[in-house]
């Protein structure tokens, strides 16, 4: 009965804003309220700054991109706010280097696993 309460008093929701592949994976993740960013940095600045006062979020997951579309004042006020807490999120670059599972296990659980 208090975990249902504890959600209804803390019912703000979760906005994503950025570039394409940003946003549809968290789409896929459920979260509705998602924004593509566009090239115009007034647009995105205003999107910003309307998701931050609408008081309907409790987090706002940014792409660096969106970060760097910001004035500098604007851009600390953003990064000291705390509600909403905005996070922000390197871009995806193309040339990323997957790193393989077995390397994964060894470097963060300690064990090497034998493939094969």
């Amino acid at each position: 009965m208090s975990e249902q309460t504890s959600k209804k008093e803390s019912g703000r929701k979760i906005a994503v804003l950025g570039e394409r592949e940003l946003v549809m994976g968290y789409r896929l993740l459920g979260i509705d309220d998602t924004f593509t960013m566009s090239t115009d940095y007034i647009e995105v600045t205003k999107t910003l700054q309307r998701l931050m006062s609408s008081k309907e979020f409790a987090l706002i997951i940014a792409s660096d991109s969106v970060r760097n579309a910001l004035s500098e004042g604007l851009r600390e006020s953003v990064e000291a706010s705390i509600e909403p807490l905005v996070l922000f999120l390197p871009a995806f670059q193309g040339n990323v280097e997957e790193e393989s599972i077995s390397s994964l296990a060894r470097r963060v659980l300690g064990i090497s696993i034998q493939m094969g």
